[in-house]
């Protein structure tokens, strides 16, 4: 059992963008990342999950948006000069989507070894560790994993 996890764990390995919700710090898979751009105007959608901001027209395509923040319970993001909002793609049925996140910032892109990767703890926190694939420690920072995969998935059904 300890083998399989540390090999789960080595496969976490590789380069990640990480981004800052209030006071933590998270990282996604650079793979994933499609763009990132500065808050543009948002078009409210009737009938939304609260997190799902809405909708941007981005080069003539529309895409949702998920404000993390709703998302985790953590209240709703206040805009600032650094708030921007991550194009994800992620994948409905096999085919790739393309989906917004807004985020309080964009840090950096780090290169996370495996040997800087734990397992997640199971603890209490307002981010459900089901969308947790592993804490890193890289640069005397803690930086949490999330699968954007399956934090898009769900319960939203728009991926």
């Amino acid at each position: 059992m300890e083998e399989e996890n540390k090999r789960d764990i080595s496969s976490l390995a590789g380069k990640y963008l990480t981004f800052m919700l209030g006071e933590e710090g998270y990282g996604i898979e650079i793979l994933k990342v499609r763009e990132i751009i500065g808050v543009m105007e948002i078009t409210k959608v009737p009938n939304m999950p609260h997190y799902v901001c809405g909708v941007i027209n981005l080069r003539g395509k529309i895409h949702p948006v998920v404000d993390l923040h709703s998302k985790f319970g953590m209240g709703v993001t206040e805009n600032t000069n650094e708030t921007c909002i991550i194009v994800v793609d992620v994948e409905k049925e096999g085919k790739p989507v393309m989906v917004g996140i807004l985020v309080d910032s964009v840090s950096e892109v780090l290169d996370i070894s495996a040997n800087e990767i734990e397992e997640t703890p199971q603890f209490n926190i307002s981010l459900d560790s089901q969308y947790i694939m592993g804490i890193a420690k890289v640069k005397n920072e803690i930086k949490i994993l999330m699968d954007i995969d399956q934090v898009l998935a769900d319960g939203m059904g728009l991926v």
